[in-house]
């Protein structure tokens, strides 16, 4: 059995359950030790005895701020020495800097940067080059490098950021696959707690629900999404479901909010910790008309729900569906959100459409698929 110790670090609570969640107790029962450095949550202590892993709270910025960020560092790098760290696996571009730079420095062997995406493909200027300057270094400090998908892979080739040895992909991407068949099963959905869901956010039957599940910022397409919809929405009694809430970085525009707030077909649930397939199970198509992703877990958690899928060609989301079987690309643009939806609307296969993205995710994205050959490639002896 192994005894290996593995440190995850991420910036953000949000990420593990998002990122890793029950992968944690997988690699638990193969014998792995595992760890968690992450900025201070009031989540944190509960979740890391639920997935039993040790945790050090230390405050990872998502802005730059050269005091912070080394004392942060420092920290990191104590964390790794005290507690004999074999392997440093970083999430996100800030923690992913600063979790291999604390590997690299204290000489862990084994230093793992998954490349959850390339936040610099919608920012420019100065701002451009130094995301791409942090991305080429945590990479240059790194001992492997996992793309969470294929157009991830190539871009980051395209863009010169590291050798192409370096880098894998697994399977066919994401970073641990989701939880096909007991959370995000149409068939273990409560009709009883569907209804009164539906209730509460005053949905009805004669509804068509076009549903949405992320941050609502504009790097997601939230502003061509609610033009979109609001030229649409008069003539069918479409309902647009946000589920997420609004945030600072990278925020929405002061009219567009207003928009959403006060559009009585658009309904915000605000961030949503449990139970969340049971959103998917009140839409009839899902959206996410991004500009930028990594592999977007949302859309996987939508077709396992047997949801047809609008989704970009951009990075990531081009990744996510199968053109025509589960559902269709569009535009980065307000009339190609709305010829999409429309679209939809009339088309005459919706349920085969959502089998084949429920099938689709059952072959390639089940979590029981990918844990094994994450387990092969990056923690055993073999790796």
């Amino acid at each position: 059995m192994p005894n290996k110790k593995i440190l995850h670090v991420v910036n953000i609570y949000f990420v593990l359950p998002y990122f890793i969640g029950e992968q944690f107790l997988y690699l638990e029962e193969k014998g792995y030790d595992m760890h968690v450095v992450c900025s201070p949550s009031e989540h944190l202590n509960a979740y890391s005895k639920k997935m039993g892993f040790k945790y050090k709270e230390i405050s990872i910025l998502r802005t730059i701020s050269i005091f912070q960020d080394l004392k942060s560092l420092l920290s990191i790098c104590n964390y790794i020495k005290k507690n004999k760290i074999d392997i440093v696996v970083g999430h996100t571009p800030k923690g992913g800097l600063l979790a291999m730079l604390a590997a690299y420095v204290t000489r862990v062997p084994n230093r793992i940067y998954f490349r959850h995406g390339l936040v610099y493909e919608t920012s420019s200027g100065i701002k451009r080059k130094v995301f791409i300057l942090m991305e080429k270094l945590s990479a240059k400090c790194a001992t492997k490098i996992v793309c969470v998908g294929p157009s991830v892979y190539e871009k980051s080739l395209f863009d010169n950021l590291n050798k192409e040895d370096k880098q894998i992909v697994i399977g066919r991407g994401t970073c641990g696959g989701i939880d096909s068949m007991l959370k995000f099963n149409p068939e273990n959905i409560d009709i009883q707690k569907r209804d009164n869901v539906k209730n509460l956010l005053n949905l009805n039957s004669t509804d068509f629900v076009i549903g949405y599940c992320g941050r609502l910022v504009k790097d997601k397409g939230i502003i061509d999404l609610v033009t979109a919809f609001q030229q649409v929405s008069t003539k069918y009694n479409f309902k647009l479901l946000l589920v997420g809430d609004f945030e600072e970085r990278d925020a929405l525009p002061a009219d567009i909010i207003i928009k959403i707030k006060s559009d009585p077909n658009i309904i915000i649930t605000g961030f949503i910790f449990n139970d969340i397939e049971y959103y998917y199970s009140l839409m009839d198509v899902f959206i996410l008309p991004s500009y930028r992703e990594g592999f977007p877990m949302s859309v996987l958690e939508a077709s396992s729900m047997k949801r047809p899928v609008l989704t970009t060609t951009v990075t990531g989301c081009i990744d996510s569906i199968i053109d025509g079987k589960t559902g269709f690309y569009v535009s980065n643009s307000s009339y190609g959100i709305m010829k999409g939806i429309l679209r939809l609307r009339e088309y005459s296969n919706l349920e085969e459409m959502g089998e084949n993205g429920r099938k689709f995710v059952l072959e390639y994205f089940d979590n029981k698929i990918l844990w094994p050959m994450i387990e092969n490639e990056l923690y055993s002896n073999k790796s």
